[in-house]
């Protein structure tokens, strides 16, 4: 099991204003800061971790799990919005599994952030 994630990132204030915007869907907050480094998360512990200076490399795809169709597709919306690039529309990806309903953008420096509901479509309805 994961605790935590840290990447580096090339502007630390554009990038903080990206995962603030784009993850409030899931609910993540900016939890902590301090030396030019951002957390992320909910219930005070903060999970995905950026740091300023410059970004990581290769590129990296970084997943979250939504409970729900609606939060992928308001993910993908906002972050948008707060300056992502589309790297695939809210949508079943059949090749994973059935249920397998994602977006994903491309932050401020490249990186895949997908959001995915596994939960079938037809138990929301």
């Amino acid at each position: 099991m994961l605790d935590h994630i840290g990447i580096h990132v090339h502007s630390y204030e554009r990038s903080k204003e990206f995962y603030r915007l784009a993850l409030a869907p899931l609910g993540y907050e900016l939890i902590l800061e301090y030396a030019d480094w951002a957390g992320f998360g909910w219930a005070d512990k903060p999970d995905l971790w950026i740091k300023g200076g410059k970004s990581t490399a290769p590129n990296l795809h970084i997943a979250f799990r939504a409970e729900d169709r609606s939060t992928v597709r308001e993910f993908y919306r906002v972050a948008l919005e707060a300056g992502g690039r589309d790297n695939g529309a809210p949508g079943v990806r059949q090749q994973y599994h059935p249920d397998y309903y994602a977006a994903a953008v491309v932050d401020p420096d490249g990186h895949n952030i997908e959001v995915v509901c596994h939960i079938p479509g037809d138990l929301e309805e």
